[in-house]
């Protein structure tokens, strides 16, 4: 397998499935699958298509966001199969809906429980990103370098995502605002937000809920890059654990001031 296979693969599901239907949603082509939670057609037929081609490529078990969402044991794959995909057809399929271009299609390999490849394509400007355990990131054929952030914590540029916090966690965290350059809420989508900290935009992203589709490439791609996330215990990322809490910041010093600061 190649790694341009997979992004080609990606590439394809949004020519087909997703870009047609961009800002040309019909009625009853969106539905809440879950309180807050969209679904539409573009989602499922892209996901349908690339978990199709995956399986060419690597036959192991496809963990897709809108499978699991009908079958929830899919991500025992995760942590019991030698080699699973992960798949996310639309990340921000809210933004995708309201025809705002923060969305992305992603996809992770993951062997022996750790996150090896990841993909991610932003299909609105056709920018891919892609990175290889040991071997780097890249983007459209571009080594990414993710430069060390500053000391200063008034200099950092931040997002932390609040939506699945407790009032006193919100509380904590609106207090610690002034003391950084900024604190937003991100881009209500994994596949801008890692990207957006890989090239520079953003310092630091405080998650809560780290479900693998969302997390394994983002994760992967900024430690390749040279950046760190990881549990704000220090622990590394695993796709097929269910705990809460992840920390992506620029550099690994970074990480050790910034996790105690928002812990």
């Amino acid at each position: 397998m190649k790694i341009e296979d997979v992004t080609g693969i990606l590439r394809e599901a949004a020519e087909v499935a997703i870009l047609p239907r961009f800002g040309a949603l019909a009625a009853g082509e969106v539905v809440e699958k879950t309180p807050g939670e969209l679904v539409t057609v573009a989602d499922r037929e892209a996901e349908a298509l690339i978990s199709r081609r995956l399986r060419e490529l690597v036959d192991a078990p496809v963990v897709g966001e809108e499978a699991t969402a009908a079958d929830p044991s899919l991500p025992r794959a995760l942590v019991e199969s030698p080699a699973a995909w992960v798949v996310d057809p639309i990340d921000g399929t809210g933004n995708f809906v309201a025809g705002r271009p923060e969305f992305a299609v992603m996809a992770a390999l993951v062997r022996d429980g750790e996150t090896v490849a990841a993909w991610i394509l932003r299909p609105v400007s056709g920018t891919a990103y892609v990175a290889e355990r040991g071997s780097g990131a890249w983007r459209d054929g571009t080594r990414l370098r993710r430069e060390p952030a500053p000391a200063d914590p008034a200099a950092l540029h931040g997002d932390v995502m609040t939506r699945f916090l407790d009032d006193a966690q919100r509380a904590r965290l609106a207090g610690l605002a002034p003391r950084f350059a900024s604190l937003g809420r991100g881009a209500s989508c994994a596949g801008v937000d890692y990207p957006r900290l890989v090239e520079g935009e953003r310092d630091f992203v405080l998650y809560h809920r780290t479900l693998p589709w969302d997390h394994a490439p983002g994760t992967l791609l900024l430690n390749e890059a040279g950046g760190c996330a990881l549990r704000p215990d220090g622990s590394p990322y695993l796709p097929g654990e269910q705990r809460t809490g992840l920390l992506a910041a620029a550099d690994p010093a970074s990480f050790e001031r910034l996790r105690t600061l928002l812990a």
